[in-house]
């Protein structure tokens, strides 16, 4: 066997076996880089970090980035998995007396709570974007819509600081 036919057969069962596992770009759906944005509803409480399916999001502006399908699917959702400290800790002791601090901190970082959830990413013709709203009694949405909070075309109409109810409903 020739040299020039050896390579064309290997080129071949490699072309043979890219395309057997879906690798080529006719057998993905097309997708986008979105940025990741929150917003923190709860007055009185902060949102420490949060994550979208794995992907890091910022309180403080846009992260990049998710990757969201161009086109929405049905059963599209999101996992987000997020921090908070319910400000419950003691006042900070300043840093003279590190006994002090050091339980200061132990107490602090001890409030802090984990959260996950998953949740529906609604229907889009166009994806602007991922925004996560939290919400009192850690519920969670998420939107992917173009306008910004407060336009009257914005899907998430909730106020912010919103007060944390006494209790909360049991999921």
């Amino acid at each position: 066997m020739s040299m020039t036919r050896s390579v064309f057969l290997i080129n071949s069962m490699l072309m043979a076996a890219l395309l057997s596992t879906g690798c080529s770009p006719s057998a993905r759906s097309p997708s986008s880089a979105a940025n990741i944005s929150g917003i923190n509803h709860v007055a009185g409480q902060t949102v420490n970090s949060f994550t979208v399916n794995g992907y890091s999001g910022s309180l403080t502006g846009n992260s990049c980035c998710i990757m969201l399908p161009d086109k929405w699917q049905a059963g599209l959702k999101a996992n987000i998995k997020w921090e908070v400290d319910p400000q419950t800790a003691p006042p900070f002791p300043g840093y003279k007396d590190r006994v002090k601090f050091k339980a200061w901190e132990q107490a602090l970082e001890g409030s802090f709570q984990q959260h996950e959830t998953t949740v529906d990413i609604h229907e889009y013709d166009q994806a602007c974007g991922l925004t996560v709203h939290f919400l009192p009694c850690n519920q969670i949405k998420v939107t992917t819509s173009c306008y910004g909070y407060g336009a009257p075309e914005y899907p998430v109409k909730e106020p912010l600081n919103m007060k944390e109810p006494a209790s909360c409903p049991v999921n």
